[in-house]
């Protein structure tokens, strides 16, 4: 089964690949008192590399270049939408959680360089409880247990976004998964040749028993979670960390 971005315009584009997965926990209403959910997520599909401003108009300080493909798998790259704004020559431009460091940093792109989108899906992650949790529409699905960062190396806090769902062969580090987020360490700027990119992945060939805190950063999740994961969680995906 495919779970797709649905395009604005009402047409869908599916982008990951379907597999099956087991519940963990059963939906349940918000608490009393409790903020309500956002339900859905507007999203910007980049049509090519995209400059990124510091406010919206091509006069201010550039932030950015933002690729059109993501690294790996060379999926379009997928930005969620946290503002809008119109500038004095009628342009319409977008503030987007942008990839990388520093942490959480956003940035205005023109929306003419985007294909709108929306998704409806969610990720919290919380740290002192190790828990990840997947809402859609607002509505808790899933909360799966999950290895966290260690103290030297703490999994970061913020606002972050999928930026692409990885198939990782059975003999990697993580398999059978990864999906890749925005974040990276505030400890390792380099890890195993890449940039301390921090992901959601699985325990194969590395371990971690589920509830504590023994990893460099990433979070992990036994296999039958991160494949319910991956099959469902598309770029773009808003991934909120707290403590």
């Amino acid at each position: 089964m495919k779970h797709p971005v649905r395009l604005a315009s009402g047409v869908t584009t599916a982008l990951l690949l379907g597999a099956t997965g087991a519940a963990i926990a059963a939906p349940s209403p918000p608490r009393a008192g409790r903020p309500a959910v956002k339900a859905t997520q507007q999203l910007a599909i980049l049509n090519h590399a995209t400059e990124a401003f510091s406010k919206p108009n091509r006069g201010s300080k550039r932030v950015g270049l933002v690729s059109e493909m993501r690294p790996i798998t060379g999926e379009q790259t997928v930005l969620p939408v946290i503002a809008q704004a119109t500038d004095g020559h009628g342009a319409a431009w977008l503030r987007v959680l942008l990839p990388g460091r520093p942490n959480s940093h956003t940035g205005w792109i023109s929306a003419r360089s985007t294909t709108p989108a929306v998704t409806d899906w969610q990720i919290t992650i919380r740290i002192s409880t190790r828990q990840v949790t997947a809402l859609r529409d607002g509505r808790l699905v899933r909360t799966f247990k999950a290895v966290v960062g260690k103290s030297s190396t703490p999994t970061p806090l913020g606002r972050f976004f999928v930026e692409e769902t990885v198939k990782l062969n059975q003999q990697e580090p993580g398999a059978p998964y990864a999906l890749a987020l925005s974040a990276r360490s505030n400890v390792l700027q380099e890890f195993d040749g890449g940039d301390g990119q921090i992901a959601l992945h699985g325990t194969n060939n590395i371990g971690g028993v589920l509830g504590t805190a023994a990893s460099h950063g990433c979070i992990r999740l036994d296999t039958q979670a991160i494949t319910w994961l991956a099959t469902r969680i598309e770029p773009g995906v808003p991934v909120t960390i707290t403590r």
